[in-house]
């Protein structure tokens, strides 16, 4: 099948934000985006902390799905959602994000993560910038150049228990660095505000099958718990660290839900802490190219409302997103962000999962037809393969208890009755 255009797809994304055919429903969508705030009440406490930019997603599928990613975590997005993520993902990935924020101010961001095994390794960073001028009372300029905040971060996280059925329990950690610069003016009102800091953010992400009613290798459900932003304050001004608790549902294969429910939590007054948050999420699986997900953010009076989709192209897949917020206007290319991820392969897991699937249904073979040392060699070495392979275990396991009571039955037909 050919794949469509990427200006088609990108068409279909923008289509609530450009074009005069679209403007009903640019006004639909804002209408009922204005119906939503007016239902939220205002956090007294909102802005409370420093460092907000890392409360920003960078973009790809977990902004697409309005931040709810912490229990999804399939893609590189999940450096900012989810450290426990990296040691289940499929690729080893490479992704650059590009976030067209308010106005001026822009975001790039830039992750690579790896998985040998049940070990994942990730790295990345952030960077956000907007012009900055300063005048004095008489209009004339007294400094100019760039207000930023950076991040970088180094990831790690281990998959304990793997097994058929469930997938085990992944434990995580980030480590992250950053940095706030203010641009210097010639009364020195900036000087001292720029600043560093370091934090640590902490998750945990497992999956089963629950409620399942069709056939996949993948599961179904998916529970999670991350700490995010954990550290001491900057220039005395906490960080924004939050607690979530995810979850995410395939009630059909392509379709995917997902719910977080934060609490931001002020580590130098508790009191103080901002309101809790919920966001909730969709992901379809349109084609096996194309996908189409959105979500809607509920933090104090702000939503936020995400439209975007997914395609895979020959070399990257492409992530478009449109976002909606009290912070922004309803204006074309005014709050969009892209990712582009690049898969760098999977170190020959697949090659691995299809010789011990050939593997397992040959021992299905052999034991039909009554050659039970066969049958187990071929489990065996379909577990050096894959030790988590639960039905070759199993199948082992029915064999050579099969074949010791053969032996028993064998030894006790030798025994003669006394006469």
């Amino acid at each position: 099948m050919k794949r469509p255009a990427p200006f088609l797809v990108l068409f279909l994304l923008c289509i609530l934000s450009s074009g005069a055919g679209s403007r009903a429903c640019a006004e639909t969508f804002s209408d009922l985006y204005q119906y939503i705030s007016n239902l939220l009440e205002i956090d007294d406490h909102a802005g409370g902390t420093t460092m907000k930019s890392l409360l920003i997603p960078m973009g790809g599928l977990a902004e697409g799905m309005g931040n709810a990613y912490t229990a999804v975590a399939k893609d590189s997005s999940y450096f900012e959602a989810n450290p426990a993520a990296s040691c289940v993902l499929d690729y080893t990935e490479l992704s650059v994000f590009h976030n067209q924020w308010i106005a001026d101010t822009k975001i790039e961001g830039a992750v690579y993560t790896i998985r040998y095994k049940n070990l994942g390794i990730g790295v990345g960073g952030k960077w956000l910038y907007l012009p900055f001028a300063a005048t004095d009372d008489y209009g004339d300029r007294v400094g100019s150049g760039y207000y930023s905040e950076s991040m970088a971060g180094a990831n790690i996280s281990y998959n304990f228990f793997p097994g058929f059925y469930f997938s085990g329990l992944s434990v995580g950690a980030t480590v992250k660095v950053a940095y706030r610069s203010m641009p210097t003016v010639d009364s020195g009102a900036t000087e001292g505000n720029s600043s560093a800091g370091g934090m640590l953010d902490v998750g945990m992400l497992s999956r089963f099958n629950f409620l399942k009613g069709y056939s996949s290798r993948s599961k179904n459900f998916s529970v999670a718990l991350a700490a995010r932003n954990i550290g001491p304050s900057i220039q005395g001004d906490a960080l924004p660290t939050n607690a979530t608790f995810g979850l995410a549902y395939s009630p059909i294969k392509p379709v995917t839900l997902s719910l977080d429910v934060t609490q931001p939590i002020n580590l130098l007054d508790y009191s103080a802490s901002e309101a809790m948050d919920i966001a909730g999420g969709a992901l379809v699986q349109v084609t096996d190219f194309f996908k189409l997900h959105g979500g809607l953010y509920l933090k104090g009076s702000n939503p936020r409302l995400t439209v975007g989709s997914t395609f895979d192209l020959e070399l990257a897949r492409i992530t478009v997103n449109y976002t909606l917020d009290l912070t922004t206007q309803l204006t074309p290319l005014n709050r969009i962000s892209v990712q582009a991820a690049f898969s760098l392969g999977d170190l020959g897991r697949a090659d691995i999962a299809k010789k011990v699937d050939t593997l397992y249904l040959n021992g299905l073979d052999a034991y039909s037809r009554g050659e039970i040392d066969s049958a187990i060699s071929l489990w065996e070495e379909a577990l050096k393969l894959d030790p988590s392979f639960d039905p070759a275990r199993e199948s082992r396991d029915a064999a050579l208890a099969s074949k010791g009571l053969k032996q028993t039955m064998t030894e006790l037909q030798k025994i003669k009755p006394n006469q």
